[in-house]
């Protein structure tokens, strides 16, 4: 890529993409019995369909994706909670209209060490002081105070961000079933992903978000629960998108 800077400005920029078509390079065969090998024990249960889908589920998008949206609505119903977050993780294989949603699936969707699906009594204020700092690590004014790269999902919840703003005024407009959030009162917030130690007999993410698969056997119709973005009016970064 190349960028043509002027008076300190990128005035220009240039750029070649390569394609790779994974599907035309031949695999390597000796590789390819290792997979099958490491593979086989755990085929059937990899294989099972626990849903099918209508609609695209992906997970891409600063604040959330569909199949996020899967995930946090999964929490709160499973696990009988008022509202639920998720990690801003961007990877996982998107599952197109009319396709499984395998066991597969999902653990490519949520696989990582630290799964345990956590129940945690919060009262509004802490839930908005919680975003608040998550915002904070993402819309920092000073780059060396950036320390990631994704919105925490919400689920449940609405409300509406001014990444501009500064820390502690950047959320506004909170509401839950219609409401406005109230800061006093308690709330069950479902969540996984936590770093601390979990007790072992909490549920993993990929059970909990089965059970629901399993239960609802089509998905169909998901929204996701975009926030509305306020303070980017003229800004160029977000009106290239």
């Amino acid at each position: 890529m190349d960028l043509d800077v002027r008076d300190g400005r990128v005035a220009d920029y240039r750029f070649r993409m390569l394609p790779v078509f994974s599907n035309l390079l031949a695999p390597d065969p000796q590789m390819a019995a290792l997979i099958e090998r490491k593979r086989e024990p755990f085929k059937q249960q990899l294989e099972e369909i626990l849903a099918t889908t209508e609609t695209t589920l992906y997970r891409r998008g600063n604040f959330i994706g569909t199949f996020d949206q899967v995930i946090v609505d999964a929490l709160i119903e499973v696990r009988g909670a008022d509202l639920a977050f998720s990690p801003g993780f961007r990877w996982g294989t998107s599952v197109l209209p009319g396709d499984p949603i395998t066991v597969e699936r999902l653990m490519d969707q949520t696989g990582i060490t630290y799964a345990k699906s956590t129940l945690t009594e919060m009262s509004g204020e802490t839930i908005k002081l919680v975003l608040e700092d998550i915002a904070d690590n993402l819309f920092n004014a000073d780059p060396y105070y950036q320390m990631g790269g994704d919105m925490v999902r919400v689920g449940g919840l609405r409300y509406a961000i001014n990444p501009s703003a500064a820390i502690g005024s950047r959320l506004s407009d909170l509401e839950l079933a219609g409401k406005p959030l109230e800061p006093t009162r308690t709330y069950k917030v479902a969540g996984w992903a936590s770093v601390n130690p979990q007790p072992d007999d909490l549920p993993e993410i990929w059970d909990v978000v089965a059970e629901y698969l399993r239960d609802r056997k089509v998905i169909r119709n998901v929204v996701a629960n975009v926030p509305k973005v306020k303070g980017i009016t003229g800004n160029p970064g977000y009106l290239a998108l």
